[in-house]
């Protein structure tokens, strides 16, 4: 059996979590409210991340907007996308919320600046 302890970041409470994982059941103890609960297994069996990063304009000097995946990707695949993000130029102008990646690991990449 597997031990891991996790500070809930879901709401201000912060609470201490412990997880045991044996096998595929999951026992959460610690939390305040059921999201905590989920929380922690998700975190535990299944962990995702918001990635945020810039892009460069090609038709401004020195631009870059500011970009981010629309979901949560799995924390596996960071670095892949990062790839890709760091390989795309973008020309203005460029809006909030518009595409600049598409199913980038089930997530889309998107503009979160104006740059006109």
């Amino acid at each position: 059996m597997e031990k891991k302890k996790l500070t809930c970041i879901i709401c201000p409470r912060g609470c201490e979590l412990e997880v045991e994982l044996d096998g595929n059941n999951v026992k959460v103890t610690g939390n305040g409210c059921p999201k905590g609960k989920q929380y922690a297994t998700d975190e535990c069996t299944n962990p995702t991340r918001t990635v945020t990063s810039i892009v460069r304009v090609s038709n401004r000097t020195n631009v870059m907007v500011s970009v981010k995946t629309d979901k949560p990707i799995k924390k596996a695949h960071i670095f892949d996308v990062m790839k890709l993000i760091r390989a795309k130029t973008v020309e203005a102008p460029v809006h909030i919320g518009d595409i600049i990646i598409a199913d980038a690991f089930g997530a889309n990449v998107v503009a979160t600046k104006n740059i006109d």
